[in-house]
């Protein structure tokens, strides 16, 4: 590297990934399509290789580029936090919250939560970001968010957490369907029907695959997807049931879908998750004093 890079190159560089034109990219920053390509080009030579393809029009990230942009856009979270912090002290503000959470999390959860939160503190500006539960930890652990939720368990010694939900899994199906006549469903009874199910090889799928080994039987699969969102889409459209978090299940049910309890019970624990030092910020555990008090009044199962 020649020299160091530019702070407002890597923001054009990361905005460019993100949009996919260096066009878009400028219109974030206020920049002529001439300014924002003038950037790249500094970039590239200060770093001493080429980011991106052209693509008819479109720039294609090289995979050394997509390599830089994970470490770019954590990055670039810290220099926000600190540039949000020196405003806060300076100009005697509010402040910012920065949360992380699992998409289905962000999507069936947080809005209600945030609703409650902003009437407490409504000059509180919050930025809300959907993660996979790794990249979700490293963001927590290098601060480039505040807070953020957490499937347990956290294993990592870097980042606190406390535990604000649990709740059991259910089968979402149509109401139409000769299982939604059923109290409860098992392995047993789901033997011969298409499965739709989470998270191919994370330990909340493990979960599932043991109950249906420790019954003997061979589930169906019939769909894997990645949220809560599309599994219940799917089974609304009666391509198959699907087995998902109770808690979470909650806002998709509709379009004719009911909820059965899962048995065995599997358990799904969610944890409000800091860094270990400093610890969580003044408005992080004022989020987390709202989340237990909406958590107390929803009471999942």
């Amino acid at each position: 590297m020649k020299r160091d890079v530019d702070l407002r190159a890597l923001r054009v560089f990361a905005a460019i990934v993100r949009n996919g034109t260096v066009t878009a990219a400028g219109r974030e920053f206020g920049l002529t399509q001439p300014a924002t390509s003038r950037l790249l080009a500094q970039l590239e030579r200060d770093i001493g290789f080429e980011l991106f393809h052209r693509d008819r029009g479109r720039l294609v990230p090289t995979p050394d580029a997509m390599l830089l942009f994970e470490e770019v856009e954590l990055a670039l979270g810290g220099v926000d936090h600190v540039q949000d912090l020196a405003a806060d002290i300076a100009k005697f503000r509010v402040g910012r919250l920065r949360l992380v959470a699992p998409p289905s999390f962000s999507e069936g959860v947080l809005p209600e939560i945030v609703a409650a939160f902003l009437v407490r503190f409504p000059d509180v500006h919050l930025s809300i970001d959907a993660r996979s539960v790794e990249t979700a930890k490293t963001m927590i652990a290098t601060r480039a968010v505040d807070a953020g939720f957490v499937k347990l368990p956290i294993d990592r010694p870097d980042l606190a957490g406390e535990t604000v939900v649990t709740s059991g899994s259910v089968c979402v199906l149509r109401g139409d369907h000769p299982l939604a006549r059923e109290s409860a469903l098992d392995p047993a009874r789901l033997r011969a029907e298409p499965l739709i199910l989470l998270g191919l090889g994370r330990s909340s799928r493990t979960q599932v695959e043991s109950a249906f080994t420790d019954a003997g039987i061979i589930p169906r699969v019939r769909i894997d997807t990645h949220t809560i969102g599309s599994a219940c889409a799917l089974a609304a459209r009666g391509v198959g049931i699907a087995l998902v978090n109770a808690l979470l299940a909650r806002p998709y049910l509709r379009d004719g879908l009911v909820a059965r309890p899962f048995l065995p019970d599997l358990r799904h624990d969610y944890a409000f998750v800091t860094a270990a030092v400093p610890g969580p910020t003044r408005l992080a555990r004022e989020f987390l004093v709202e989340t237990k008090a909406w958590f107390a009044r929803v009471q999942p199962g």
